[in-house]
């Protein structure tokens, strides 16, 4: 724990996003390292009978997965893994590369135990992405496909950008999930329609066998939470994933200046509160993966 603290306080001398970058060219470094990922795994990852489950014909050895957003290039797959995650999905991919919003796009709110990112999808695009998903796969753990269309994309074309991912990455993903969730692409929560879901898993349905999912965001109410949900697994998803970050900026005094979302202990209520609805409306119904603000064994559980 003090060595924790410690590596915690240096690193918040940094900037959020320097910070970031930093993190992941230490485990790309631990990756090429030899027997650095081994000594990690006999650390930090356990094999437990009472946590293993079998979903989708998959093996998850323990329910705790690293959301999307962390590793957006699939760079970090297998020092993930060796630090204890039961899964790892990667992304939000898009088909083109591009650089995200403007810099800084990404704050800590350090009292509230938080970060605000208005990142906008940065990612070398779903080429690279897929090129090392594919060394990789058949990998250790689940590996899940996050995808998104490109901020240039109009709403009128978004469809096109979401089959150019999944027949990108249908070989060589565990499991895919479309985001319609993110507060930082215009227009993006925009698709959250059932129209445009009846499309999408339609259009997915025809093209791959994996498994295919649909992100949320805790922004909406639950009476349209269920209806969207309800809506997407009648059109062929196989789960859903509550929540992405929020934009209500009243958690947070002054978040609403820099924009974008807020994720952390800030959102956990919120999180929690959307997906006890899913849960109460869809338990039995379709695997349901809770996400946002879950910053301790405790809430996880």
């Amino acid at each position: 724990m003090f060595a924790y603290q410690t590596l915690r306080d240096q690193l918040f001398r940094l900037s959020p996003e320097t910070a970031h970058n930093l993190a992941e060219t230490a485990m790309r470094v631990a990756d090429r390292t030899p027997y650095a990922l081994g000594l990690m795994a006999d650390r930090f990852a356990r094999i437990e009978g009472a946590l293993s489950q079998q979903v989708w014909d998959l093996t998850f050895h323990n329910p705790i997965g690293m959301a999307a957003g962390f590793d957006k290039n699939g760079t970090m797959i297998r020092p993930l893994a060796a630090l204890g995650f039961g899964f790892v999905e990667v992304g939000t991919v898009t088909p083109k590369p591009q650089s995200g919003n403007d810099k800084p796009r990404l704050w800590r709110h350090i009292d509230h135990k938080s970060l605000q990112n208005a990142m906008g999808f940065n990612n070398a695009g779903v080429k690279a992405l897929m090129k090392r998903v594919k060394k990789l796969h058949p990998f250790a753990i689940p590996i899940g496909i996050n995808v998104g269309k490109n901020k240039t994309t109009s709403a009128e074309n978004a469809l096109e950008d979401y089959r150019c991912c999944v027949e990108a990455a249908k070989d060589h993903a565990d499991y895919l999930v479309f985001n319609l969730s993110s507060p930082n692409t215009p227009g993006l929560r925009d698709l959250q329609s059932e129209a445009f879901i009846r499309a999408l898993f339609e259009m997915a349905t025809e093209l791959t066998d994996r498994p295919v999912l649909v992100k949320i965001a805790p922004d909406m109410s639950a009476k349209e939470a269920v209806a969207l949900s309800k809506t997407a697994i009648d059109a062929g998803a196989k789960g859903i994933i509550a929540t992405n970050t929020t934009n209500d900026y009243t958690l947070i005094e002054d978040s609403e200046a820099n924009g974008g979302g807020l994720s952390g202990a800030v959102l956990t209520e919120k999180s929690r509160a959307l997906f006890d609805d899913l849960s109460r409306a869809l338990f039995g119904q379709t695997v349901l993966i809770s996400c946002g603000g879950i910053t301790t064994p405790e809430e996880a559980y």
